[in-house]
């Protein structure tokens, strides 16, 4: 995951150097227990001054940023008094001046921390702020779809046995693997990452694998995630939601996998769909 993470970062600052011209971008990963940020990705600097630096929570600009959760920015890093100065000679080595700090804040928990740096005592100004906040928000939005991707993907891991999927706990416990199997089903689409994505399909793939033999029914990809949210409970209207379609959408579908199946109604699409090998 900490990989994964450092990747998504990486992309991040390549593209607000990219957005705002700044010849200098970098940042990384709080460490796990600990209120400190470790400098792992680096873009555009001229030296290795910054790397594997670890920045306490309070401290320096990023430190700041850390200990308040929010953007912190100063135009000369050197003499400002808005911060403290245990980083300075790393900084000065690598010639920065004006510095932002944008801290990833995940479920009200500080991340990371992405920078964005000139060599010149200027002020970065308002686009570039605002650059800087809309790529930590990248990631804070690629890192919550990647664990409730693997949060789902742990409560599917355990099988239950499939000899009466309808009796007792078993069958509870049968239901939490199809509503698992709906809502990664709903969430591979928003998942950018196309490694991560191929991953939970293929998990969603384990889930059904041994539910029936071969099926000639081909049902398209949107097609099974409607039956599999149908499957679970969901209306039209609360499985547009969770799919990010309209309602009229979910009923094409819908109705082309009926026709598909050669079924009349949504519960029989779901019980054919099962029996075809294309929902748990």
């Amino acid at each position: 995951m900490r990989a994964a993470d450092a990747v998504e970062i990486r992309g991040a600052l390549a593209r607000l150097r990219r957005s705002t011209g700044l010849p200098v971008a970098f940042g990384g990963l709080v460490e796990p227990g600990r209120r400190q940020v470790r400098i792992s990705e680096l873009s555009g600097t001229a030296t290795p001054a910054l790397s594997a630096l670890a920045v306490t929570s309070g401290n320096g600009l990023g430190g700041r940023a850390v200990a308040l959760a929010r953007p912190c920015a100063v135009t000369d890093y050197s003499v400002s008094r808005q911060i403290s100065h245990e980083y300075d000679v790393p900084v000065a080595a690598e010639g920065l001046r004006a510095v932002v700090a944008v801290p990833v804040v995940v479920r009200r928990r500080v991340r990371a921390v992405l920078y964005g740096a000139l060599r010149a005592a200027q002020p970065l100004g308002d686009r570039t702020l605002g650059e800087a906040v809309q790529a930590a928000r990248d990631v804070e939005q690629a890192l919550v779809v990647r664990e409730e991707a693997a949060e789902l993907l742990a409560a599917a891991r355990p099988r239950p046995e499939r000899s009466d999927p309808a009796s007792g706990a078993s069958g509870a416990a049968w239901e939490q693997v199809r509503e698992a199997h709906a809502a990664l089903r709903a969430l591979a689409p928003r998942i950018a990452d196309p490694t991560l994505r191929a991953e939970l399909l293929d998990a969603c793939a384990l889930l059904t694998a041994d539910t029936a033999p071969p099926s000639a029914v081909r049902l398209a990809p949107r097609e099974v995630d409607v039956l599999a949210c149908v499957a679970a409970g969901a209306t039209n209207g609360v499985a547009a939601e969770r799919l990010g379609v309209t309602a009229e959408t979910v009923k094409a579908y819908l109705r082309s996998a009926m026709r598909k199946l050669g079924v009349r109604t949504r519960g029989q699409a779901v019980v054919a769909a099962r029996r075809a090998g294309w929902l748990p």
